[in-house]
């Protein structure tokens, strides 16, 4: 991943999380599980850049890529399950518990390339909201579709180089999208 997008998606864990740190002596205020793997991404060093500024504002990080976390009884542990890796499979019984632990009010975090995790899963899909199919790389304007959503309230249109995700199977119930860009004749989720 090219250094610019690193930062940028590091910009953005960052603008989506509280301004004010806790005080010194309170407890984290959201247990996070990250999963990721040793896939070209490089989501450990990604986990490693956020932590600690994610803990100056209550939020604790736990950083894995050993898919047996997605169990009940350690997910119960966490608020939120950030997913930034490519496990091509989950087991029936981590899939019962990820979309049962969603069901319950976990948090789920899916980022890039978590949209191509767990491609035997259509509920994992569905959860995600599509799923990887290809990609390219270019500039492109972004445009914002939820514009009183209050993360993208009072946010213009820019324009960016990223790798252009194109996805398939979108799944267009219980899902939000807050920007797209063109592709071709249609628009994907930003």
């Amino acid at each position: 991943m090219m250094p610019y997008l690193r930062r940028a998606g590091l910009a953005l864990a960052l603008a989506l999380v509280p301004s004010v740190a806790p005080a010194a002596d309170a407890p984290p205020s959201l247990k996070v599980l990250f999963l990721g793997d040793q896939g070209h991404h490089r989501p450990a060093d990604r986990a490693a850049q956020i932590t600690p500024v994610l803990a100056l504002r209550g939020i604790d990080v736990t950083y894995t890529e050993d898919l047996a976390a997605l169990n009940a009884d350690a997910l119960a542990k966490y608020d939120a399950l950030l997913i930034y890796a490519n496990a091509e499979k989950i087991a029936p019984e981590q899939e019962k518990a990820l979309l049962e632990w969603v069901e319950a009010g976990g948090g789920f975090v899916p980022v890039h390339c978590a949209s191509y995790c767990f491609l035997n899963s259509d509920a994992y899909v569905d959860l995600v909201g599509a799923q990887f199919d290809r990609h390219g790389t270019g500039e492109f304007d972004t445009k914002v579709v939820e514009a009183e959503h209050p993360v993208t309230k009072g946010l213009s249109p820019f324009r960016t180089w990223d790798e252009t995700y194109v996805h398939r199977r979108h799944n267009t119930e219980g899902r939000t999208v807050l920007q797209v860009r063109a592709e071709g004749d249609r628009e994907e989720p930003w």
